[in-house]
């Protein structure tokens, strides 16, 4: 794939924080233009201050910062001066793309808003992100959308309380939902030559994603609640397992055939074959008894026997991971992009994980 698909468009980005900067790195990664407006009075994007207690503090941003503002042209004006607001206007005459996340009403306030910019560039796709909607005034952090949309209440052990996934996962999802939005909206001004608005709540792309979880209470009345890592309709899928040289593994066992794998890899056919666990809902009515069965079993063997056993007979598994492990993966080290700014040398993770290639 040519990593300058993009590179006729032009995107103006009037976002801060995660969700919608993510947006501007996928169209920046593919070759776009970005240009990043950061406002004077406040120093900018307020996760360029987001730092590490081992961050130089004389750095000009945070590495929370670099993680979606690489390749991005960064320009500081403060909107409410006329003559600031007249050089952003100047720039989306022939801008394809504007990206927001205002609260409610700041962006009529200053005079960024979807009329007032149609108006300058009838052909702009306006991209906005917000936290529970138009309508609403409620400063939206990533964490409140997690407590919010129910999350939080299912993440976590068994009588813990409840736990934050460790990374924005609401911002990245809402992220992934503009993204598409956006580019639906190209393919209509090709076919239309009109712009338009769309917009995303960090609510509703947590709802959106909420899938099997939400089933499981409208359709089957199943509250869901935290559970570990363990999932509610398939097992053994997400217990801890430690081997004989102290890794732990996790498996996913999502039929019949892998949980009979399972057990001739660890030598207890007869398992398989057992009322109590021969069908996945009898595994999952079952699975605090199979758990430790199996525990018993797996704890006798080393890792790289298991875990190389588990891939020659196609038995998900997967070893729990550090970052520092993550990323020594073959795989993970393709993922990695390196960067210059102001002459410090920056890494971060690609946000491209897809692969395209043209037909000849």
């Amino acid at each position: 794939m040519s990593d300058k698909i993009f590179k006729d468009l032009k995107v103006i980005e009037l976002a801060g924080v995660l969700a919608g900067p993510s947006v501007g790195h996928f169209f920046a990664e593919l070759g776009a233009r970005v240009i990043k407006i950061e406002n004077l009075k406040t120093n900018g994007d307020v996760t360029r201050s987001w730092k590490l207690k081992s961050e130089n503090p004389k750095d000009p941003a945070s590495a929370y910062f670099w993680s979606v503002n690489t390749l991005k042209e960064f320009v500081s004006l403060d909107l409410t001066i006329p003559s600031q607001l007249a050089q952003l206007y100047d720039l989306i005459k022939n801008a394809d793309i504007l990206i927001s996340n205002y609260k409610k009403g700041d962006d009529e306030k200053l005079q960024v808003d979807y009329p007032a910019l149609s108006k300058i560039n009838p052909l702009l796709i306006y991209a906005s992100i917000n936290g529970f909607g138009h309508n609403s005034p409620r400063t939206a952090y990533d964490l409140i959308l997690q407590a919010e949309s129910g999350f939080m209440f299912m993440n976590g052990e068994p009588n813990s309380k409840p736990v934050k996934m460790p990374v924005a996962m609401i911002d990245l999802l809402a992220g992934h939902q503009l993204k598409e939005a956006v580019l639906i909206a190209l393919i209509n001004r090709y076919k239309t030559n009109k712009g338009s608005c769309v917009s995303v709540s960090l609510f509703d792309s947590a709802v959106a994603s909420l899938a099997n979880q939400a089933t499981n209470w409208l359709i089957a009345q199943q509250l869901p609640k935290a559970s570990g890592s363990l999932h509610p309709n398939i097992a053994p899928y997400g217990e801890l397992f430690e081997t004989k040289d102290k890794h732990l593994v996790t498996f996913a066992i999502g039929s019949n055939k892998q949980f009979t794998s399972l057990c001739e890899l660890i030598s207890y056919q007869s398992l398989s074959k057992d009322l109590k666990y021969k069908t996945n809902q009898s595994r999952v009515l079952n699975r605090t008894q199979l758990y430790h069965i199996l525990y018993n079993y797996i704890k006798e063997f080393n890792f790289a026997e298991l875990y190389n056993g588990c891939l020659d007979k196609g038995i998900p598994v997967g070893k729990i991971r550090n970052l520092k492990e993550v990323f020594e993966l073959p795989e993970a080290k393709d993922m990695l992009r390196n960067f210059e700014f102001q002459g410090k040398k920056i890494t971060n993770v690609s946000g491209i994980a897809f692969k395209f290639q043209n037909n000849g």
